[in-house]
């Protein structure tokens, strides 16, 4: 095994050194020209003019060589990055338990596809559950508490029969993520300053759970509260804030809040505070109600659409200039309304019947 480690390697190697081997050889050629042919060493301008434009086509052949090598191998590591990336905060499937459902993210960091925002949609035996939070700060340093509450809510959004239980299960693994990240860099260890301290990171958090009569329930951990889209727009509550995950211990009491009930064809629309937050060369915030009353005025917006539309705007707004990042998840109730049923005939007329002990 090892052996076929070290063979895949030396082939991997070779590949990346393919693009230079032609001008390499013409490199030998012409310092063995320049060095062993008696005519390459006659004085005079032609033959400077004709030795300058050898080394000249060589030394263009390996910068050329050099950069098409460094371009394929970039080449490989962003579709590495990417699939990764996407295996992390994969896209939510689109359509759950009779709810339609889009997501989408935007990096403030330059060349990532996700940074310190997360979402997460599962189907389960006690309703459609979803996570929606963002990590102190942004970018690739925050990946990982991403992957700890992620990887713990995976889970326990099947596991757990209440919703408190839910966020518990992710308040645990934050912790034990903050306590190895701690671990790592104490000074015995890391030797340096950590940029982005353990000590100093926190996660705000909003667990929903949609359940089939389409009533949503609510825990919300200092996260930005949901709209809700029929008619109009409005903010739905979400009950008093608990304290964001890794800063301050969860109360006893983790009651879900009823906040709204979903009727067939509303949706709602969940944000980090990325997108409330964004700000123009002027300093103006982003007027994200005021787009998504846009929407609502316009014909039914389909949530993928919905959500692109949004990223347009931001990034209009913004001009391509993100100072956070920004998650959004919509997620509409395509249930279809049973209307209420007739009694049959037979029961009516018993129910209409004279008692015949009147």
């Amino acid at each position: 095994m090892i052996r076929t480690s070290a063979l895949l390697s030396e082939g991997s190697r070779l590949r990346r050194l393919r693009p230079l081997a032609l001008p390499t050889l013409w490199g030998l050629v012409a310092v063995t020209w320049k060095l062993g042919c008696p005519l390459a060493r006659q004085p005079g301008l032609p033959m400077r003019i004709a030795t300058s434009v050898v080394f000249f086509t060589v030394g263009t052949g390996l910068i050329l060589g050099i950069r098409r090598g460094l371009s394929r191998e970039l080449e490989r590591v962003r579709a590495i990055a990417h699939a990764t990336q996407r295996v992390l905060l994969r896209p939510p499937p689109p359509r759950l338990d009779g709810l339609a459902v889009a997501a989408g993210q935007l990096s403030a960091s330059r060349g990532a596809s996700v940074g310190g925002d997360l979402y997460e949609a599962v189907a389960t035996p006690y309703g459609v559950r979803i996570v929606i939070g963002d990590v102190r700060g942004h970018g690739l340093a925050a990946l990982g508490a991403v992957v700890a509450v992620l990887g713990s809510f995976r889970e326990a959004a099947h596991d757990e029969p209440e919703l408190g239980g839910v966020l518990r299960r992710l308040d645990r693994a934050l912790a034990r993520h903050l306590r190895e990240r701690a671990r790592d860099e104490h000074p015995a260890r890391a030797g340096c300053e950590p940029e982005h301290p353990a000590a100093e990171e926190f996660v705000t958090v909003l667990l929903l759970e949609i359940r089939p009569d389409g009533e949503v329930y609510a825990l919300d951990c200092g996260h930005p509260g949901p709209y809700r889209l029929g008619r109009r727009v409005e903010a739905v509550p979400v009950g008093d804030p608990l304290p964001p995950l890794g800063a301050f211990p969860l109360p006893a009491d983790l009651t879900p809040y009823a906040c709204t009930r979903l009727l067939p064809g509303e949706a709602l629309f969940l944000h980090t505070d990325g997108a409330e937050d964004a700000r123009d060369r002027a300093g103006r915030f982003f007027g994200l109600e005021a787009v998504l009353a846009q929407a609502v005025l316009d014909a039914p917006v389909p949530p993928a659409a919905l959500v692109q539309r949004v990223h347009t705007a931001l990034l209009r707004h913004t001009r391509g200039r993100l100072a956070d990042d920004v998650a959004l998840l919509v997620v509409r109730n395509d249930r279809a309304r049973v209307p209420a049923q007739p009694a049959e005939p037979g029961l009516r007329r018993t129910r209409s019947a004279p008692s015949p002990h009147r």
